[in-house]
C-alpha cells in the first residue's frame, strides 16, 4: 500500500475530538496517523446480536472517517467467543450458537454494516481461524499472563463479587480471547464503547507482553435511546434500528426528548460546532424544526431523500394535523382475544386495558389504565375515559403519539 499523507489539523481534530469518549494514549494515536502507514483498525462483532441500531452507528462513523484517510478496518466475527459467556455489563451469560446461526447472523450484520463503512477497505475474519487450532496448553499459557485480581477490577465482575453473585470461569476467559484477537491480527487501534474499556486495555497489555507494539484504545460515547436516559438497546425497547422503515425511523426520532437532540446531531451528523450551539439553544418551533431535520437526515442516510421527505410529510399530517395515516395497520379482534367481551353486528364491547395489552400498545393492564387516566388513548380522535367501551368496527385506536391501529373483525 502506498504511504498515506498526514491528516491536516482540522481532520485530526474531527477524528480525535468529535464523538470520542477516550483515546489511550491520544498523543500516540495522533503520532501514528502522522507516520503515513495504513493502520489496522480492529472492531469486534458479536454474532449472537446481528441487528444494528443508531448506537452502533456512532462508532461506525468514526471507522469510516479513518477508512477515508486510507486505513484498513479488520472486522472480527466472534464465532468462537459466542460460545462462552460475556456479561458486557450485564449479569446474564450468553448461550452457545451453532455454526449456521453464526453464518446467518454475520450475513445480516454485514448487510447493515456496509451501509456505513467502506466494504472495499474492510476485511472480515473469523476467530476460528486461530482459536480453531488452540490446544488446552495454549489456553493455559494465555491465562498465565493475567491474575484474577486484575480481572476483578472490571466493574461488572467487581459488583457481582461484592454481591456474592456467581462469576463463571468462562466469563473470565472472554477478555483474554478478545485480547488475543488483537495479537492474531496485530491490531494498531481497537474500537469499542465505554463499557468495553477494560477488555480493550487487556488487549493492549497482552500485545505488549507478547512482543507487539500495543494497540491504541479508542472508545466512543454511549448514545441514549429513545427514552433519553438509558443506553440504546433492543432489549430495552428504546432503539432505532438502521433497517426500520422510513416512517418508523422518523417517528422514533420525533419521539426523542428535546434534551438529547444536540447530542444526536453531534454523534450522528456532520453539523458544525456553530450549528450544534444553535441547536442547543433553540426553543419552541425552532427546536421542533431541528428535530424534523434530524429525522430527515437520518432517514435519507439509510433510505432515500424522497422517502425522508415523505416520512416527514406523513408525520406532520398524522401527528400534528391529527389526520389518519395513508396506511393504518389493522388489528383483528375476536372473542379469542383477551379484552374482547362481546361481538355485535356493528361494534364490539371491550375491556380496554386488556385489549391494549393484546394489541401491543402496553406491556401491562396497569400501564393501559395509566394511559387512559393520562388522556393518552383516543378512538376516532375522541378521548377514551372509561375502561369498558363499545367500539365500532373500522375505528382507529391511538395510544400516545406513535401507536395506531384500525380494529377489524377477525375470521
Amino acid at each position: 500500500m502506498p504511504p498515506l499523507g498526514p491528516p491536516d489539523q482540522e481532520t485530526l481534530d474531527l477524528i480525535t475530538k468529535r464523538g470520542v469518549a477516550q483515546i489511550i494514549p491520544e498523543a500516540e494515536f495522533a503520532a501514528r496517523l502522522q507516520e503515513g502507514k495504513p493502520l489496522r483498525l480492529k472492531m469486534g462483532f458479536d454474532p449472537s446480536r446481528p441487528d444494528l441500531h443508531l448506537g452502533h452507528v456512532v462508532g461506525l462513523r468514526k471507522l469510516r472517517q479513518l477508512q477515508d484517510l486510507g486505513h484498513e478496518l479488520i472486522l472480527i466475527v466472534g464465532d468462537w467467543t459466542a460460545q462462552i459467556g460475556d456479561p458486557s455489563g450485564q449479569s446474564d451469560t450468553r448461550t452457545m450458537l451453532g455454526a449456521d446461526d453464526v453464518k446467518a447472523n454475520a450475513e445480516t450484520y454485514m448487510r447493515q454494516f456496509f451501509k456505513v463503512v467502506d466494504p472495499d477497505k474492510t476485511r472480515a475474519v473469523y476467530q476460528s481461524e486461530w482459536f480453531g487450532k488452540f490446544t488446552l496448553a495454549d489456553v493455559i499459557r494465555l491465562t498465565s499472563r493475567f491474575t484474577i485480581n486484575q480481572f476483578l477490577h472490571r466493574d461488572d465482575f467487581a459488583q457481582r463479587y461484592r454481591d456474592h453473585r456467581p462469576i463463571a470461569v468462562t466469563e473470565m476467559l472472554y477478555p483474554l480471547l478478545q485480547a488475543y484477537d488483537s495479537v492474531a491480527i496485530e491490531a494498531d487501534v481497537e474500537f469499542g464503547g465505554t463499557d468495553q474499556l477494560f477488555n480493550l486495555l487487556v488487549g493492549r497489555e497482552l500485545q505488549e507482553k507478547m512482543g507487539q507494539r500495543p494497540q491504541i484504545v479508542f472508545t466512543m460515547p454511549i448514545l441514549p435511546g429513545t427514552d433519553g436516559v438509558r443506553r440504546m438497546g433492543k432489549s430495552l425497547g428504546n432503539y432505532i434500528a438502521i433497517e426500520d422503515t422510513p416512517r418508523d425511523m422518523f417517528g422514533k426520532i420525533m419521539s426523542l426528548p428535546d434534551g438529547v437532540i444536540r447530542l444526536y446531531y453531534e454523534l450522528l451528523t456532520d453539523a458544525s460546532d456553530e450549528r450544534l450551539d444553535e441547536i442547543g439553544a433553540a426553543e419552541g418551533p425552532r427546536r421542533m424544526d431541528d428535530k424534523k431535520r434530524l429525522g430527515q437526515e437520518i432517514v435519507a442516510r439509510f433510505h432515500t431523500f424522497a422517502e425522508a421527505d415523505a416520512a416527514r410529510a406523513e408525520f406532520e399530517r398524522v401527528f400534528q394535523e391529527r389526520e389518519a395515516p395513508a396506511e393504518v395497520p389493522e388489528f383483528a379482534i375476536s372473542t379469542e382475544i383477551p379484552g374482547v367481551l362481546t361481538l355485535h353486528e356493528e361494534y364490539a364491547t371491550v375491556d380496554m386495558p386488556r385489549l391494549l395489552v393484546s394489541m401491543g400498545a402496553a406491556i401491562s393492564r396497569s400501564q393501559s389504565r395509566r394511559d387512559i387516566m393520562m388522556r393518552a388513548v383516543r378512538v376516532n380522535g375522541a378521548l377514551l375515559t372509561e375502561e369498558k367501551a363499545s367500539i365500532a368496527y373500522g375505528s382507529i385506536v391511538r395510544v400516545g403519539r406513535m401507536f395506531i391501529r384500525r380494529l377489524i373483525v377477525g375470521e
